[in-house]
């Protein structure tokens, strides 16, 4: 859906800007998601939404002055995380199709895939994606990227625990489903 009215004056000229360069669908996703995300800032900043202190070029981690925003958009939802402390979030459908053995088995380390060898069916599809989540929402907490990082936390199914591997990390994400959605949240 194009954007319209109202939306298009919570943009700031440099996101209209950066939006232009992008691909057609990319330009509407881009847009959408920033006008989505300076509105509802705005509202808990007690601002207008084009002076949110928003840095947010495309493909890169939104940056706010004064404190933490972190974004996340699968299809037809958003959700946007905003915290005075580091924050990551993620979301996908919890319907959402996958072979959970693949994605397991390319990604996740050996000790996790070792946990999940016990699990049928339609479990399994929701602990990896589960676990995709938990760790999409902890790389961005961190403000890396899934190539880099992906591979470097294993999630341990028993507990809920996120560790990284190489840096010795331990986090405890948050994960819950909402109206049709699996979400995750690292703060701190």
């Amino acid at each position: 859906m194009p954007l319209q009215g109202a939306a298009w004056q919570a943009l700031s000229a440099q996101e209209i800007l950066w939006g232009q360069a992008l691909a057609p669908l990319g330009s509407q996703r881009y847009w959408h998601s920033r006008a989505a995300m300076r509105e509802v800032l705005a509202e808990a900043l007690g601002c207008d939404p084009v002076a949110v202190p928003l840095h947010s070029p495309p493909g890169q981690p939104p940056q706010l002055e004064g404190g933490w925003v972190s974004l996340s958009h699968s299809r037809d939802g958003v959700l946007l995380g905003f915290a005075p402390v580091p924050i990551g979030v993620d979301l996908e459908r919890f319907d959402r199709p996958l072979d959970g053995w693949a994605l397991a088995e390319r990604f996740f380390p050996p000790e996790e895939v070792d946990q999940l060898h016990q699990l049928p069916g339609d479990r399994l599809r929701l602990a990896v994606l589960t676990s995709w989540v938990a760790k999409e929402a902890a790389i961005k907490w961190r403000q890396r990227t899934l190539a880099a990082e992906l591979s470097c936390w294993r999630f341990d199914h028993g507990d809920g625990r996120l560790h990284h591997q190489r840096e010795g990390l331990e986090l405890m994400p948050q994960v819950g489903q909402s109206g049709g959605w699996l979400w995750a949240a690292v703060v701190g």
